[in-house]
């Protein structure tokens, strides 16, 4: 009698063979139905043998891996929140999940923009209106028109702008123009694009787990004690200085002085700033609405921005990047000439349907319709600000960007999430995930259809009433 092979790793069970088995030693009947039974017990022998280890038989090349690609922490913040929303979807598949974390825009784009790009996708079709690859740094027309609405009487040129396919990819090719030898400060908390290819290009150290830090990176703490402005003074010069205002994900807009100071700091230190302007158009008061109103800024700067979250562009795909001539490097080269072949080798250029697109975004009525747009997006923020400072809660950000930042003392960020999303059923992001200063927040994004920032307001009323 063969004994079937034991599974891998579980004990083996092993009967005696059958050749060492008189017919004395078992007695057999034959039953009416041909089944047969032992007369009497058959002895078994267990015994506990080990696996052979694992053989992995998968081809491998002679490529070492990126060293640097090592140095990541899990995965990238905002795939790991989809991950976890994917799991409590698992875990509880009737959930009726408002996605208020990742800043997405829910509203659609107006007539007036899709109708450009339908109507340039439509003459894609005819001899006359064809065209194939445009200009690496985007058409003049769209460069003229971002370069008089945005910089009007601040000294930039259309020759200026490049225009590209969005705000977060120009960030890693400004880092391809850096290089790895450069040192790099954050506002600290920042949206984690700017650290996170700053360790895929090797500029930093190893992770540090008892600080959640980076080694080789200044994080330039901004928290309510200080206005959410970090306090230079005590910063180390670095090659670059990157700075989102109005800020993702506090929400705080800088002011006037304290870009003044920003300014200053660099030329001083003879650092470039990176300014990510991609909220702008959310500012209402008198925060600069770019770094180039500042004066001396055009020496010091480059400025990052986009369509995305004025016009609904984030899948459309169309953001800028000023970087003027003024701007030096040490040896007196300019930097736009140095961009500007990093963008002709990477980049074929935004798509001509988007910037049809963007082009209408600047029309008088496209202005209007964005601004609309922004309006809405602002009055959901009053929403989530009113639900929370109700509830008790200190709340920041808001009034010139479309996050809510929300503190919970003494917690953990992520357990925060996970209550919210456990006992809610809505995603937020957690504060730390954009770096150790925001350990104890939230961010709450505003981006949401309006019946769904009702019904969010009022489960989390029910939640922590």
């Amino acid at each position: 009698m063969a004994a079937a092979p034991a599974a891998t790793g579980a004990p083996a069970i092993t009967a005696p063979s059958s050749s060492f088995l008189s017919s004395s030693s078992l007695s057999l009947k034959a039953s009416k139905t041909s089944q047969l039974r032992p007369a009497g017990r058959m002895s078994v022998t267990v015994r506990c043998v080990s696996s052979p280890p694992a053989v992995d038989t998968s081809y491998k090349t002679s490529v070492s891996r990126n060293a640097n690609m090592a140095k990541l922490q899990a995965g990238y913040l905002f795939p790991e929140i989809a991950r976890r929303r994917a799991a409590h979807l698992l875990k509880y598949p009737d959930a009726k999940i408002i996605s208020l974390g990742i800043g997405d825009t829910t509203e659609p784009i107006p007539d007036v923009i899709t109708n450009a790009m339908a109507e340039r996708s439509h003459a894609l079709s005819t001899i006359d209106g064809y065209s194939g690859y445009g200009a690496e740094q985007g058409e003049k027309k769209l460069r003229a028109a971002i370069a008089a609405t945005y910089y009007a009487d601040l000294g930039i040129e259309d020759s200026d702008i490049f225009v590209s396919d969005g705000a977060k990819c120009d960030i890693s090719r400004l880092q391809v123009l850096f290089g790895s030898n450069v040192t790099i400060a954050v506002q600290d908390p920042s949206y984690p694009a700017y650290v996170d290819s700053s360790v895929i290009m090797g500029q930093t150290g190893l992770y540090q787990q008892d600080v959640q830090k980076y080694g080789n990176i200044e994080y330039m703490r901004c928290n309510p004690e200080n206005g959410f402005f970090p306090d230079l003074s005590t910063v180390p010069r670095t090659d670059i200085i990157f700075f989102c205002s109005p800020n993702n994900p506090t929400g705080a807009a800088a002011s006037r002085e304290q870009l003044t100071q920003l300014v200053k700091f660099a030329k001083d230190n003879g650092s470039i700033i990176v300014y990510d302007s991609a909220y702008a158009m959310y500012i209402s008061d008198d925060s600069p609405k770019s770094i180039f109103e500042i004066p001396g800024a055009k020496e010091v700067a480059i400025e990052t921005a986009s369509f995305s979250k004025y016009s609904g562009f984030t899948g459309v795909r169309l953001g800028w990047t000023v970087v003027p001539k003024e701007l030096l490097f040490s040896d007196g080269h300019p930097v736009a000439k140095d961009f500007n072949r990093i963008v002709c080798t990477c980049f074929n250029g935004a798509s001509n349907i988007s910037q049809a697109g963007g082009l209408a975004c600047l029309s008088p009525e496209g202005l209007k319709a964005m601004h609309d747009v922004v309006g809405f997006y602002k009055e959901n923020t009053e929403i989530i600000v009113d639900t929370f400072t109700s509830l008790g809660f200190n709340v920041y950000g808001a009034k010139n960007a479309p996050y809510v930042w929300v503190h919970f003392p003494g917690r953990n960020s992520w357990d925060v999430f996970a209550e919210i999303l456990e006992k809610a059923n809505i995603v937020t992001t957690p504060g730390s995930g954009f770096g150790p200063g925001g350990e104890g927040f939230v961010r709450v994004s505003a981006f949401g259809h309006r019946d769904n920032i009702i019904e969010a307001a009022r489960r989390l009323k029910q939640l922590y009433k």
